[in-house]
C-alpha cells in the first residue's frame, strides 16, 4: 500500500496543477471565464424547478411548498451527477492519457485523482448553485447541511472505486466502456431520483435495498428536502461497497499497472 500511495504524494503538485490547467483550458478565451462554472449549473437548476413546479405541477407530500418535487429531483441529481461523472471519466481516464503514460514516467493513480478533483470542484458550484436556487423557492438550507461533506465523501469513495477498478479492466477488455454507459442508465432509474420510493409497489421497493446509491440519495434528499440528517446505519452498505471496490481497484493497480501501457 505504501509503495502505491507514496509515489502519489510525492506528485501531489502535479495533481492539483493539473485540476488547476483543466479549468483555465476549459475557458480559455472565454470572456466570463470561471462564471461559466456557475451559471451552467444554476441554468440547469433552474430548468428544474421552473418546469417541474409551475409547468407540471408536480409535488410531494411531507412538505409545504409547491416547488417540493423540484427540490427533490435536484437533491438527487446532486448525488447522483458527481457519483456518474466519477466514474464515467475514470472508465477511460486511462485510455484516454495513454500518449501521455508513454511519454512521461508518473504514478498513473494520479490520473484517476485528477477526474475526482475536478468532478469534486464541478459538483461543488452545483450545490451552490441548488442552495441558492433553494432559497429563492423560499426553501433556505438548514444546519443538517453540515453532514453533506460526509456524503459527497462517500459518493466520491464509491464512484472512485468503482471506476478504477472498470477503468483498469477497460484498459484489456474494450467492452466494458460500452457496457458501462448503458448500465448506468439502468442503474440512474433503479435509484430514488425521480421518483420516490413509497410510490412503487411493496416488491419492487425492496430492489432498491441492495443498490448502494439509493441510500446516498435518500441522504441527500433527507438533508437537502427534509432538513434532517440521513440514516447512518443504511449508509454502512455504501461504505462497505465503497471500502470493497477501493481495496479491489488498488489490488488490480499493483497487479496489472506495469501492463497498462503495452496494452495501451
Amino acid at each position: 500500500m505504501k509503495a502505491i500511495l507514496l509515489p502519489v504524494w510525492r506528485y501531489r503538485h502535479f495533481i492539483a496543477s493539473s485540476i488547476k490547467n483543466q479549468l483555465v483550458v476549459r475557458f480559455a478565451r472565454s470572456r466570463l471565464g470561471g462564471l461559466w462554472m456557475i451559471l451552467h449549473p444554476l441554468a440547469q437548476v433552474a430548468i428544474y424547478a421552473l418546469v417541474l413546479s409551475e409547468v407540471l405541477a408536480a409535488r410531494l407530500p411531507g412538505i409545504d411548498n409547491k416547488h417540493a418535487y423540484a427540490i427533490y429531483l435536484m437533491a438527487g441529481m446532486a448525488a447522483w451527477s458527481l457519483f456518474a461523472e466519477v466514474l464515467g471519466q475514470s472508465l477511460t481516464v486511462f485510455i484516454d492519457n495513454g500518449p501521455l503514460l508513454k511519454k512521461m514516467a508518473f504514478p498513473k493513480l494520479a490520473l484517476p485523482l485528477i477526474v475526482v478533483g475536478g468532478a469534486l470542484l464541478n459538483n461543488l458550484l452545483l450545490l451552490a448553485a441548488i442552495l441558492a436556487v433553494f432559497g429563492l423557492l423560499g426553501h433556505p438550507p438548514t444546519w443538517q447541511g453540515l453532514w453533506l461533506p460526509a456524503l459527497i465523501l462517500l459518493t466520491l469513495g464509491l464512484a472512485a472505486g468503482l471506476g478504477l477498478c472498470l477503468g483498469i479492466v477497460n484498459v484489456f477488455l474494450r467492452d466494458i466502456g460500452q457496457t458501462l454507459p448503458i448500465a448506468l442508465q439502468f442503474w440512474f432509474w433503479l435509484t430514488p431520483i425521480v421518483y420516490a420510493p413509497q410510490v412503487l409497489p411493496a416488491h419492487y421497493a425492496g430492489w432498491l435495498a441492495y443498490n448502494p446509491m439509493t441510500p446516498i440519495v435518500t441522504g441527500y434528499q433527507a438533508i437537502l428536502m427534509y432538513g434532517r440528517a440521513p440514516d447512518w446505519p443504511g449508509l454502512a452498505y455504501p461504505a462497505l461497497w465503497a471500502g470493497v471496490s477501493l481495496g479491489l481497484a488498488l489490488f488490480l493497480y499493483r497487479r496489472a499497472g506495469e501492463d497498462m501501457v503495452d496494452a495501451l
